[in-house]
């Protein structure tokens, strides 16, 4: 009986050598940028970042919904601040939290002065359609003034705003680095809704708008094409001193629809007061957690 004999080949004991990686490995260390809550808080920035090109069309629902926006990437942010991995990264720069704690400040006190600003506004809108109502000019006049007054509060609003404070040094690097980059894109944001709000409102208001209110079709042209015709807020400019003088010698038809225009105004007023206090709370409870990160800071150093 003949055997069967498998060949077999043999070659020779080489290591095959590891391919090299095209890439740096990042830590994965939190908050990184692969948290999830990064991300999230990314994408609100992105949206705000499109809101922020549908500016031609100013009107308050766009107010409103920059509002909102702005209030879910404060609450994303508190959320990320409050992790144990970013209180201990932060625990280590005491100087840039205190930074970030003057940022916040400036947005605080702006937004708690806006509200008391938004709720005069709103009393003193509510007594002006019972004085359309009763076509007492001398208190809607009043009316008028106080708007016109309140337009130059609220420009003092803006120039607190658009001071820059410079928040970070260059060369911080690790984790740091990384989370200081998206709360810098968070300031940005802030600081473009709350320009979008108080200008809006100012321009709205203010005796600067007087002069467009001529009817003239080379002005209204040019302005159409500069973009100046955009500016305030469209159901801000609708109540104009020209719908608000003269009462008496407004027809019936023309005053019911001021008063239309008045209605839904207060409406959209108070749409703006609901939407700037939640953005109110939502920075003084960001402004909270950097104050408990840099509390623990000075308790570890005693």
């Amino acid at each position: 009986m003949v055997g069967v004999f498998r060949r077999s080949f043999s070659f020779p004991n080489k290591t095959p050598a590891k391919p090299s990686l095209s890439h740096h490995v990042r830590s994965i260390s939190l908050p990184s940028r692969s948290h999830p809550l990064i991300f999230q808080l990314k994408d609100e920035i992105a949206n705000l970042n499109s809101w922020s090109l549908n500016s031609d069309s100013r009107t308050a629902a766009w107010i409103c919904d920059g509002l909102n926006h702005l209030k879910t990437v404060h609450n994303h942010l508190d959320d990320i601040l409050n992790l144990p991995q970013t209180l201990e990264s932060l625990r280590h720069q005491p100087h840039w939290i205190d930074k970030l704690l003057e940022h916040f400040l400036r947005f605080v006190d702006v937004y708690g002065i806006f509200q008391t600003l938004i709720l005069a506004l709103k009393e003193e809108h509510s007594a002006a359609q019972v004085a359309m109502r009763r076509k007492d000019e001398e208190k809607v006049a009043l009316y008028v003034q106080s708007r016109r007054r309140l337009a130059r509060q609220i420009m003092k609003l803006v120039s607190t705003v658009q001071k820059k404070t410079k928040l970070t040094e260059q060369g911080q690097g690790g984790v740091t680095a990384d989370l200081a980059a998206v709360i810098e894109e968070v300031i940005r944001v802030t600081m473009t809704v709350s320009l979008a709000l108080f200008n809006g409102i100012a321009e709205s208001f203010g005796t600067r708008k007087a002069w467009t209110w001529t009817g003239l079709d080379r002005v209204s042209k040019k302005m159409k094409k500069s973009g100046e015709e955009e500016k305030g807020i469209r159901e801000f400019r609708e109540i104009g001193s020209e719908n608000l003088r003269e009462l008496k010698k407004k027809g019936k038809e023309e005053t019911k629809m001021a008063m239309k225009k008045m209605r839904e105004l207060e409406d959209w007023i108070t749409d703006i007061e609901s939407g700037s206090q939640r953005v109110f709370r939502s920075l003084i409870g960001a402004r909270v957690s950097l104050l408990n990160a840099l509390s623990q800071q000075q308790e570890q150093q005693k």
